[in-house]
């Protein structure tokens, strides 16, 4: 039997923590920040984690594997 491949766009995007839950990086950080207000920009600092019903799809296409 072959073994399953990453996904590699999941790969990117996404990081396990060692209790198995799936981190993030807010959406609409990489440009055009100039219209929205400083709470917003403030809010979409650093990461968080992903709602429950998505993490076992993100683990299956990760291979259980935290890069």
């Amino acid at each position: 039997m072959p073994k399953q491949k990453t996904h590699k766009g999941t790969k990117k995007r996404f990081r396990l923590t060692a209790s198995g839950k799936a981190k993030h990086r807010h959406a609409g950080t990489s440009h055009l920040q100039t219209r929205m207000s400083q709470k917003r920009k403030r809010n979409l600092r650093g990461t968080t984690t992903v709602d429950r019903c998505m993490e076992k799809s993100i683990r299956i296409a990760l291979n259980n594997n935290s890069y």
